[in-house]
């Protein structure tokens, strides 16, 4: 595979710093350029950050001295610098709406951890083990953009990616509905425990928007290509309820879940195991080799145990018991910054290089 030069455009938040410590020895992409907000372009990336790094490792030495550009003022020097994007940035849905078809526009693929266009029916949103053949959307979205080599891929909600996949392998036994709760750790707010006080000893049971995100996304990741766009899966029917929680890092998940054929329970725990997906196939470089993990010990799979499992881009699943409502429940954990957003869209950004979309 060739090096790819890329760009990490919100490379001073959370999720951008994270993208910078997963690129920073990455084989295919060689990071050349960060940008920020007009208020970090021009400083050094080091004084960028300055009381804001919110990693446990040491900002990497190859981006200490790299000048910030600035995201909306530098996309024609950006464009001529790179091969792609990694877009993360903090601005209003349709600010990064524009931003993100501006760089398309300007020949640049864009892998996108924002929300602003999971909507758009000819932006593929992939989890690359579940939906992959999504991407052939790009060819319908270059015509619209008018573009030969523009587009934009984004990854989807993190907190359905500990559920989601858990219940992908079991569709063959037809998934009629399901409720989930899913206990969401700080990062996912772009926050750490000293830039969240109100969350010691405390639980919030409201996250703006994301309920409804976790129950309409499966459905387009679900969903099927029909013409020039992506028509959104009917069933099942999700319930979901979203609470922040006094966690660093990993997203939480309780699902219930009855089917039109109801599995046995080592027929379910078989799916599981043999679930694999075209990153696997591929054996891309962030891919998980065990994508999903079981726990047969009743007190996992647990945040601080469990979330780097596979480099924090596996899915651990625990607790798969009878219930008395629904046919079956269990417990999903995932790393809401890692397979959840920043390894998420790395792994994408792998499997469409690996498909020629990049070249």
């Amino acid at each position: 595979m060739k090096k790819f030069n890329v760009a990490i455009i919100g490379a001073t938040g959370m999720v951008g710093q994270r993208f910078c410590l997963l690129l920073e020895n990455h084989p295919w992409f060689n990071p050349v350029a960060l940008a920020a907000s007009p208020s970090s372009a021009g400083k050094r990336y080091e004084d960028a950050v300055a009381g804001r790094w919110a990693m446990a490792a040491p900002i990497p030495e190859r981006y200490k001295d790299m000048v910030v550009l600035d995201a909306e003022a530098d996309i024609e020097k950006i464009a001529s610098l790179v091969d792609f994007v990694f877009c993360a940035v903090n601005m209003k849905k349709e600010e990064i709406r524009a931003l993100e078809e501006k760089y398309a526009k300007a020949e640049v693929p864009v892998i996108s951890n924002n929300s602003a266009h999971r909507g758009t029916p000819d932006v593929p949103m992939i989890i690359p083990e579940i939906n992959p053949e999504h991407a052939q959307i790009i060819a319908a979205q270059r015509k619209r953009l008018g573009t030969k080599r523009g587009f934009i891929a984004v990854k989807s909600n993190c907190s359905l990616q500990s559920y989601v996949p858990a219940l992908h392998p079991l569709k063959k036994y037809g998934v009629k509905c399901a409720a989930v709760c899913t206990y969401q750790a700080i990062s996912g707010a772009g926050k750490t425990f000293d830039r969240m006080p109100e969350i010691i000893d405390n639980v919030i049971p409201y996250i703006g928007g994301e309920e409804e995100k976790s129950e309409l996304e499966p459905l387009k990741i679900w969903g099927h290509i029909e013409g020039e766009k992506i028509v959104n899966a009917d069933s099942p029917k999700i319930t979901a309820q979203c609470l922040r929680v006094p966690v660093s890092d990993g997203h939480t998940a309780a699902v219930f879940v009855s089917f039109e054929n109801k599995p046995s329970k080592e027929e379910i725990l078989q799916a599981w195991r043999d679930f694999a997906g075209v990153p696997q196939q591929l054996a891309l470089p962030s891919a998980p080799k065990q994508f999903l993990h079981y726990f047969e010990e009743n007190d996992r799979p647990q945040a601080k145990l469990d979330r780097m499992l596979e480099n924090g881009m596996a899915v651990s699943v625990g607790r798969l018991r009878e219930d008395i409502l629904f046919d079956y429940k269990f417990v999903c954990l995932s790393h809401n910054t890692l397979r959840g957003a920043a390894g998420g869209a790395v792994l994408m950004a792998e499997l469409l290089a690996a498909k020629g979309y990049m070249d």
